[in-house]
């Protein structure tokens, strides 16, 4: 139900965040211990917090969606009740297990919790708000790096708002895919997603234009040496193209998962690139 293979984004956003608070790449002495500690908080517990109240929400649409034939409520596993206090159960564990990272920390990992419990669950449900939908997803883009700041410096002053910019945009064009797959069950189920209110040809061209403005904003801020070294320029050159073509070919329409995570992980090769001209040492 904690989706292990999200919690790698957990993973890279916390190491985001340490690279850019330190400068370094690997934890040392005390810092592994708390980038273990900010791992587990923003890997398993926190995602089995928010998907276990999504699982036990979106439980009539899964019914629909051939993709969710396997998960744990569709095939009988799990009864509904039980989700939602696995939720509740994790939610709370997610929070008390924030509180050694420090308050503002906590404070942060809680109101995630609570905005992922407003995605999945009634009254508010931002899934099935078009717009809001997105935005909930996208402003993850930011609260993960700025996590993992604040998990090592104990502020959030100093914190490069630009490259979270450029994080926010990102996660906004990966998350509208997502939700285009799942259009037609969402559809049936009548909820309506942006991917349902504006359909697949609006949705992959909205999500295009995010992925690119978000290509384009690392590229000036490399090119003007803001955040980004100016070395970066000739990987960017290389690299905005291929993402952009990346997109076009293996997104459209209602793409799968896998070539989701593929698109994603080619995101990456800018990502290192970045580290490796920001760090001052491994």
């Amino acid at each position: 139900m904690s989706r292990p293979r999200f919690w790698t984004a957990s993973f890279v956003m916390a190491e985001v965040g340490f690279a850019l608070a330190t400068r370094r790449i690997v934890p040392r002495g005390p810092e592994a211990v708390t980038m273990l500690h900010l791992l587990l908080v923003t890997g398993p517990l926190l995602w089995l917090a928010v998907l276990a109240v999504n699982d036990a929400n979106d439980l009539a649409t899964d019914r629909l969606n051939p993709r969710k034939a396997d998960s744990p409520l569709v095939a009988g596993r799990v009864p509904r009740r039980a989700a939602l206090r696995i939720a509740v159960a994790a939610g709370v564990l997610t929070v008390l297990a924030a509180v050694p990272l420090g308050v503002l920390f906590t404070v942060g990992v809680a109101l995630v919790v609570l905005l992922g419990w407003a995605y999945s669950a009634p009254p508010v449900r931002l899934k099935a708000r078009p717009g809001a939908d997105l935005l909930s997803n996208a402003v993850v883009g930011v609260l993960g790096p700025l996590g993992g700041w604040v998990a090592f410096t104990g502020a959030a002053e100093g914190f490069p708002w630009p490259i979270a910019v450029v994080g926010v945009l990102a996660a906004a064009g990966l998350y509208l895919p997502t939700v285009a797959a799942d259009r037609d069950a969402d559809r049936e189920a009548g909820v309506g997603t942006i991917a349902v209110s504006l359909g697949p040809r609006a949705v992959f061209e909205l999500g295009f234009a995010l992925w690119t403005a978000s290509a384009v904003l690392a590229f000036l801020l490399s090119l003007n040496g803001v955040v980004l070294d100016t070395s970066l320029v000739p990987l960017q050159l290389v690299a905005t193209p291929a993402l952009l073509a990346m997109y076009r070919v293996l997104l459209r329409d209602r793409p799968s998962f896998t070539a989701i995570t593929v698109v994603a992980c080619a995101y990456l090769v800018p990502c290192a690139g970045f580290a490796v001209t920001y760090v001052d040492s491994f």
